[in-house]
Formats: structure tokens, C-alpha cells, sequence
């Protein structure tokens, strides 16, 4: 799935994830359309999500999780944890490229490096090949730069 550059932006949901790259997002069948699109039906994980639905998150200026007085929260920090042990990739980083750089420049470094090198397929943080050409993307792809 394809996904123009100027809707991206909204694809970054609060913790930082890029639902673009989202096993949720980029299936066909029970299709998710991202945490910060409220369109139903969203995901039954995104309806019973603690972070996208935090109180804290709806009354802060960027709808980021960086702007917490609770930040990074023990929700946060496992879900990072979980996130850079099994798929090499972490939500708190993310959040920091956000906070540091901008929402436009995180999406730019985010889609290079969640683009296949072979075929240039949108991958899936939540596989290890590329859906389209199927080539192992654990590592040269995954890796952050």
C-alpha cells in the first residue's frame, strides 16, 4: 500500500509508531487506518489502546507523547522495550526524532529507511522480508542510520 507523502504525517501515531509500516495498517483483510485517523472501524488494539487514548496525550499541543509530564510513562517504556527486542526499532527514538527534528523530517528518515532497497516496497516493521521481492530486511533495512 502506497501512501502519498502529504497524508504520512498523520500516520505517526502519539508513541511514536509509523502506523504506515504497521502490520495493522498495511494488511488488506480487518484494515486499520491508523491510531491518530478517527475512522471506524479503527482496530480493536487501537480502540483498547492506554496510549492512544491517554488523557494526557488529547490535551497537549502536538498530540505526542513527548510532551507528557509523565514521559516516557512505564506503558511507553515497555512497549519501546518490546518494540527494540523484537523488531529493532524503538518508539522513544522516534519520539525524540519527532521532538528534535519535526514531524515532516522524522517521515522523510522514516520512509527511507522503511523502504525496501530492492524492489522499494513499503515494509512492515512487524516482518523480516520484504512483502513484495521477499528479501530478509532484518538488519540492512531495520537497522536505524
Amino acid at each position: 500500500m502506497n501512501i502519498a507523502p502529504k497524508n504520512r504525517e498523520s500516520l505517526i501515531a502519539p508513541c511514536g509508531m509509523d502506523c504506515g509500516g504497521c502490520l495493522g495498517y498495511l494488511r488488506e483483510k480487518n484494515h486499520c487506518p491508523g491510531c491518530r485517523l478517527n475512522i471506524d472501524p479503527s482496530s480493536n488494539y487501537c480502540r483498547k489502546c492506554i496510549i492512544k487514548n491517554c488523557d494526557q496525550i488529547a490535551s497537549n499541543e502536538s498530540g505526542f507523547c513527548y510532551e507528557c509530564t509523565k514521559y516516557p510513562c512505564t506503558r511507553l517504556k515497555n512497549l519501546d522495550k518490546r518494540y527494540r527486542n523484537k523488531y529493532h526499532m524503538s518508539m522513544l527514538e522516534n519520539l525524540e526524532t519527532i521532538k528534535s527534528k519535526g514531524l515532516k523530517a522524522f517521515v522523510k528518515q522514516n520512509t527511507q529507511r522503511w523502504t525496501c532497497a530492492e524492489c522499494g516496497a513499503r515494509l512492515c516493521v512487524h516482518r523480516e522480508q520484504c512483502p513484495e521481492c521477499g528479501v530478509t530486511i532484518v538488519g540492512a533495512q531495520a537497522k536505524s542510520s
